[in-house]
């Protein structure tokens, strides 16, 4: 199956031009994932001092607090089991938003949220697409607490989700389409699958006070100001992008409060990683955004074309198709609905 990974991650290249880089420090080692309990790294949140990170899937609700050193300090847990659990973002009050949004195989009729207290109980809010089942594994809050769900998606166009009314528990509560997201090629090199993974979202963080907000591909961080809380029209800026090259399998990202980034892969024995002032490269941006994003409003109705998705070839489009899906159904475990 290699060569249809391959194909496929050539199609998209000749496609799609790079998205230039700023020029952002190289990242640097914090430390390394050692516990052997942690080896699906997938989501993570930084207050400064503490680390919380999640691993993907999971047959419980579980947060790992960890010191700088990346060592295990305590464990939140509730007895909730999640389907796949796959980004983690943290509210001011210390309150905890497991996204448990992963849908490889798209069969899932409902995905979720879990909100979890500063003391580990869960509150379970499910949630329901309005256009069929999608893979999602970035979460962002903005400045008033409302959740965005942004969507891993083979060619690119990363859709982004919010529910429709306030949240109930267990629900479900409907989620609207609100605006999607160009995601273009680069040659950072890491990531299972490829050139593919360049285009592919695979985890998101906010800064505590929402003034700067991250997507991730397996290759890329992307850096948008939130200059007035508005996520949306922050999305539609010309991001900076971060290049994050060598991670094996990188779907973790998160700020610290002096607006450092830390990015972090799958697999015990990875280190987590640091690019200071990454926010601050943000200011550098905030002009709209020529052709590679489209979000907010204006693109939320009907089926949602105002990404200027590049048409694909049939068979370039089949080929990522199969190449991703073999990729996702080869890592699928088992997962008992809740």
């Amino acid at each position: 199956m290699r060569w249809v990974v391959a194909f496929a991650a050539v199609s998209l290249a000749l496609l799609s031009g790079p998205v230039p880089a700023w020029a952002a420090p190289a990242p640097e080692p914090l430390c390394t994932m050692k516990d052997s309990r942690i080896g699906e790294l997938s989501g993570l949140v930084s207050d400064g001092s503490k680390l919380y990170a999640i691993n993907d899937g999971g047959t419980k609700a579980q947060v790992f607090v960890l010191g700088r050193d990346c060592k295990v300090q305590k464990v939140l847990s509730d007895k909730t089991d999640p389907f796949d659990v796959e980004d983690l973002a943290r509210t001011p009050d210390g309150t905890l938003w497991l996204s448990d949004t992963g849908d490889n195989l798209k069969g899932r009729l409902t995905v979720a949220l879990l909100e979890m207290s500063p003391a580990g109980k869960v509150t379970l809010h499910r949630l329901t697409y309005p256009d069929g089942q999608h893979d999602t594994e970035a979460l962002l809050m903005d400045k008033s607490g409302t959740p965005y769900l942004i969507t891993k998606d083979v060619l690119g166009e990363a859709r982004v989700y919010r529910p429709s009314g306030p949240l109930a528990s267990p629900g479900p509560t409907n989620l609207e389409k609100v605006g999607s997201l160009k995601i273009e090629t680069t040659d950072t090199q890491g990531g299972p699958v490829g050139s593919i993974g360049s285009v592919l979202v695979t985890g998101a963080a906010s800064m505590a006070d929402g003034s700067v907000v991250a997507l991730r591909t397996y290759t890329d961080a992307y850096v948008y100001p939130v200059p007035d809380g508005d996520l949306l029209a922050a999305l539609q800026r010309n991001p900076v992008r971060i290049p994050l090259p060598g991670e094996k399998q990188g779907e973790a990202i998160a700020f610290d409060p002096d607006g450092t980034l830390i990015s972090g892969s799958e697999g015990v024995g990875q280190p987590l990683r640091t690019v200071r002032g990454a926010a601050a490269l943000a200011a550098q941006s905030g002009a709209p955004a020529e052709g590679t994003t489209s979000t907010g409003a204006g693109a939320s109705s009907g089926s949602g074309d105002g990404a200027g998705l590049p048409v694909l070839p049939a068979a370039g489009i089949t080929l990522a198709v199969v190449g991703v899906g073999w990729f996702g159904f080869s890592r699928l475990r088992r997962r008992s609905r809740r």
